[in-house]
């Protein structure tokens, strides 16, 4: 049973491998340090930050977050190390919230290698404070626990540093925010927490002045894309990797100046898996190494997939970034030289004016050039890679075009995750990145159907773009019940009017649904009462871990929900339940997949604004809605669309109904 703990008050630890989680509301940055017997930290080789991301049994972020996941193996800390110290900080010089009071309070858990809970602890009462001593895990008589301390500071990280004993606090200080900035480590999570991966080394584009940054924001951010990271999966020998960065230091940045981008990943070797990966044919003299499917580290063909994917994805919005922001660059650098050149009133005179234009332009021109030709050369390389990964995919991973569905089998086991579209950017609208969210789903979708939503659905008839919509539903609900194994998935089907008889016709006709499309009031309140008292049921079993409790007739399988025409048909209480089925559900296998016009229901008013918020929206036409968690670039979504005059979608849910027969189901 997780122990929730106040300030000052410590509780033991029973494994000395530990998963350290914060979650803040609002991106921090998280570090730690190590103390002797008396709490002295010896030096800055006993701090872990951004900058300096691994210590011998302890691992944090390299970025700045929302969310973070540091790995602690006490058993592997230095000789000496009596204590680990968790620091929380808020960046600087960022535009974000300066104080602590001013944001969610955080919550941190510490966890084992199984994500079970042993302690967590909600950092309340801070106000002015901008960094704050979190956690503290410390050795007493051969036996590890953790006490809660929450001391915040208002000076900062500097004021932090110099509590611990930290000599020279301030300029270490800016060493980790200058990291964090500067972006000289990676700002995501790897997709996979628990398998320690080196950086990915690509083309260095432009001087240290062009740097990516993000897009000035638009009135309305982007949604920002699933995030890979919150899983649990097998752990390896090495202490698991934080939810950020991989695990290449800022030296890791430097050495990509110049050279292509490396498929091998000569970084990750370190924390190979049981069997290795497959690994790039030697490259002739010259000549970039040849991208080879499955390359990136993982215990399984479909997790080194799951992780290329995702690294080429990180590599496209950095490279596109970097491009972005040397041109940005160059049209500053030309403006302001145009600008002093002007300013001499000998310039306004005769030819002098005129050439300081031309070479202000020249110069533009060839900065821009340069930039492109090394975007080029990256968008090249990922190019040939995705030639190779994309036909290597597995049935969850691909496209309703890749042949690999026609020679599809109904699975004995859920794969990790499942691809619900593609991404581009249009510096190459024909590299697209597949989007895959993990499994089982952590939140549901929407998909919206509304002519508001993007250009393309502005052009297209409201009936059309409604029957779009729904068939997109109804091909994600089809691909979630082709990838789990029989029986433990079931999908419900609410259709208030009755009006998606056409596109629920492929999952009627196979018989697959958990029932008829529920319509009417009737048939709408039955599948809510149905489903709500299972998420209740299955709550309580879990508080009172008596999970041999629950009634016999209760499908324990994951459960999904698709509401068509939302919230046409629902009254106050319907509403209701669907939030907190959004909200309840996904913890214990209830999902939701809605069809509806965020545009209309926005007559609803306000009360519909946590159910929109805690939904993944997806379109059926193309719309650049999503924004990836590094750079902030606008990704244009593609949705999965079935080949025409295929079978594909009929062939999969025939083959979902035969083994569902074959198994009793």
């Amino acid at each position: 049973m997780t122990a929730e703990l106040v300030r000052g008050q410590n509780h033991a630890l029973p494994q000395t491998r530990l998963e350290i989680r914060v979650s803040a509301g609002t991106p921090v940055v998280a570090g730690a340090t190590l103390g002797d017997e008396r709490g002295t930290v010896r030096g800055i080789e006993w701090i872990a930050h951004p900058g300096s991301p691994q210590l011998p049994g302890l691992e944090v972020s390299q970025q700045a977050a929302a969310d973070h996941r540091l790995a602690i193996d006490l058993e592997a800390l230095p000789t000496g190390a009596h204590r680990v110290t968790v620091l929380l900080a808020l960046p600087v010089g960022v535009g974000g919230p300066v104080r602590f009071g001013a944001v969610p309070a955080p919550f941190v858990a510490v966890t084992g290698l199984d994500g079970t809970e042993i302690a967590s602890f909600t950092l309340t009462d801070l106000d002015a404070e901008s960094a704050v001593s979190a956690l503290e895990l410390y050795r007493r008589q051969d036996a590890w626990k953790v006490r809660a301390v929450g001391q915040g500071y208002a000076g900062g990280l500097a004021a932090m540093l110099a509590d611990q004993g930290v000599t020279e606090p301030a300029a270490l200080a800016g060493t980790i925010q200058e990291a964090v900035t500067r972006g000289l480590a990676r700002s995501v999570a790897p997709p996979l927490p628990r398998t320690p991966e080196g950086d990915r080394v690509r083309h260095a584009t432009g001087s240290a002045d062009h740097r990516p940054t993000a897009p000035p924001p638009a009135p309305e951010p982007p949604e920002p894309l699933p995030d890979p990271a919150h899983t649990t999966q097998p752990h390896t020998t090495q202490p698991h990797t934080a939810p950020g960065p991989a695990a290449a230091g800022p030296s890791a940045v430097g050495t990509s100046a110049g050279g292509p981008i490396n498929y091998a990943h000569p970084r990750r070797q370190h924390a190979a898996p049981p069997s290795p990966p497959p690994t790039a044919p030697p490259a002739q003299p010259g000549q970039p190494a040849q991208p080879v499917a499955g390359d990136a580290t993982g215990w399984s063909m479909d997790e080194r997939l799951y992780n290329q994917i995702w690294g080429m994805f990180e590599d496209l919005a950095r490279a596109v970034a970097a491009y972005r922001s040397a041109v940005d660059f160059a049209e500053s650098r030309m403006d302001q030289e145009l600008d002093r050149a002007l300013s001499d009133p000998r310039n306004r005179i005769g030819g002098a004016g005129d050439r300081a234009r031309e070479a202000a332009r020249a110069k533009r021109d060839e900065l821009t050039s340069r930039a492109r030709e090394a975007l080029d050369r990256d968008l090249a390389q990922l190019a040939a890679e995705a030639a190779v990964v994309e036909p290597a995919l597995p049935s969850a991973y691909a496209g309703w075009g890749n042949p690999v569905w026609h020679a599809h089998r109904i699975p004995m086991e859920i794969p990790m995750a499942l691809r619900i579209g593609d991404l581009h950017l249009p510096e190459r609208t024909d590299l697209r990145i597949p989007l895959l969210v993990r499994l089982p789903l952590e939140r549901g979708m929407w998909v919206d159907s509304g002519r508001a939503a993007s250009e393309a659905a502005a052009l297209m008839d409201t009936d059309r773009l409604r029957r779009l919509a729904m068939e997109t539903a109804v091909a994600h609900a089809a691909r979630l019940l082709a990838v789990y194994p029989p029986g433990e998935f079931a999908v419900h089907v609410i259709d208030p009017a009755g009006s998606a008889a056409g596109p629920l016709a492929p999952l009627v006709e196979a018989g697959v649904l958990a029932g008829p499309p529920a319509a009417g009031p009737g048939g709408v309140a039955s599948v809510l009462a149905h489903l709500t008292r299972r998420v209740d049921l299955v709550q309580m079993a879990v508080r009172a871990r008596a999970a041999d409790s629950l009634p016999p007739d209760l499908d324990t399988g994951e459960q999904l929900l698709v509401v068509n025409d939302f919230p046409h048909g629902f009254d106050d209480r319907a509403v209701t339940q669907l939030r907190y089925l959004a909200d309840e559900g996904p913890a214990v296998g209830v999902h939701l997949l809605m069809v509806a016009d965020r545009e209309e229901a926005s007559a609803y008013g306000p009360v519909l604004d946590p159910l929109w918020r805690s939904l993944l929206r997806i379109t059926p036409v193309a719309d650049n809605h999503l924004a990836d968690p590094w750079v902030g670039h606008a990704w244009t979504y593609e949705p999965l669309t079935v080949p025409q005059g295929s079978r594909v979608l009929e062939q999969v849910l025939a083959a979902v109904a035969e083994a569902r027969r074959a198994a009793g189901r």
